[in-house]
């Protein structure tokens, strides 16, 4: 049984202009110890999927209106509160894109990660303020012990989020979601926040769920990738297959927008149109109105995602290699 499984997730927004389909029936399994990237653009669902399973969607305007989030054999979904809490920050933890909003700014850094020690974990004060220093210099942050005692704003960007980690870590979480963690940092502290990552999954041997819209990051960290497009998972497979052999005519252009060092180009790819409005979602793939390969049935029916190759599926209804109908593999 996967450590976790998420089954037909659906999640809406009902707003004064409509109701928001944010996210549509997405399902994948998250086994122990394993990365999952799930990249697209923004607004493509990624953040209300996690927020989701966390049970962190603001109702109103937000509703879970559909699926099951199996997490150890039990659904998420039907927990009461007072169980949610228990897995959420405990079993999973998350990491969000800006830690300024995530920290208290009149706590010390030592503070917020104790309280979580104290709460979940049963230690007391000295306890907990030595894991806590454990923990700083676990991801990072030298002169541990006197750092503890410093606010959110003593902080750089890249170490603030490190304090971030060390707080998602505090309480040995069986998943580690980050969502979009390094997208404010600088291309050197992202580098050292992915590899941070890398180094805590296998010494802990804790799953990982990273959220980005950028498929340079997640390429040296996950060794599973989902693509999301208007709240539907258009493209499934490992890493090294998605950049190998792209099979869906959106993550052709997410890769086609990326520079790359091995190749000499004028200009990099950029792929025409918009995004859906999910507040009026219209019949037919998502993606049609912006898609090369596009064919009458693109316009009618929404894929569903297929196997085309073992451990490899996408919803589309073209064969972007023939440009002929796709036969899903047996």
């Amino acid at each position: 049984m996967a450590l976790l499984e998420v089954k037909g997730l659906k999640t809406r927004f009902f707003t004064e202009d409509g109701v928001v389909h944010a996210v549509n029936g997405i399902s994948y399994d998250l086994e122990e110890g394993d990365a999952l990237g799930i990249v697209g653009e923004s607004g493509c669902g990624k953040s209300v999927s996690v927020l989701s399973i966390m049970r962190l969607i603001p109702e109103p305007p937000g509703k879970i209106v559909g699926g099951e989030v199996l997490f150890e054999g039990r659904d998420i979904l039907k927990m009461d509160p007072n169980d949610v809490r228990k897995v959420r920050g405990n079993k999973i933890a998350m990491v969000f894109q800006d830690p300024m909003t995530s920290l208290n700014p009149v706590l010390t850094i030592g503070r917020q990660i104790d309280e979580a020690l104290e709460l979940h974990m049963g230690m007391d004060k000295h306890q907990a303020r030595q894991r806590t220093i454990e923990l700083l210099e676990t991801v990072g942050i030298p002169e541990a012990a006197d750092r503890a005692d410093d606010y959110p704003h003593q902080f750089s960007g890249g170490m603030r989020q490190r304090v971030m980690i060390a707080m998602g870590l505090s309480c040995n979480p069986r998943i580690l979601i980050a969502d979009e963690p390094t997208t404010a940092l600088d291309v050197t502290i992202q580098a050292q926040i992915v590899e941070l990552v890398k180094r805590l999954k296998d010494d802990i041997g804790m799953a990982v769920i990273w959220i980005t819209h950028d498929l340079g990051v997640v390429a040296g960290l996950a060794e599973k990738l989902i693509v999301m497009y208007a709240g539907y998972i258009v493209e499934r497979a490992n890493v090294k297959d998605v950049y190998a052999d792209p099979r869906h005519p959106y993550t052709i252009g997410l890769l086609g927008s990326l520079p790359r060092l091995d190749e000499v180009r004028e200009r990099l790819f950029s792929m025409r149109g918009m995004p859906p409005d999910l507040i009026d979602p219209q019949p037919g793939c998502p993606f049609a109105p912006r898609c090369d390969y596009v064919v009458d049935r693109c316009w009618e029916e929404t894929p569903p995602l297929e196997p085309i190759t073992i451990g490899h599926e996408i919803a589309c209804w073209v064969d972007v290699k023939s440009s002929q109908p796709n036969k899903p593999a047996n």
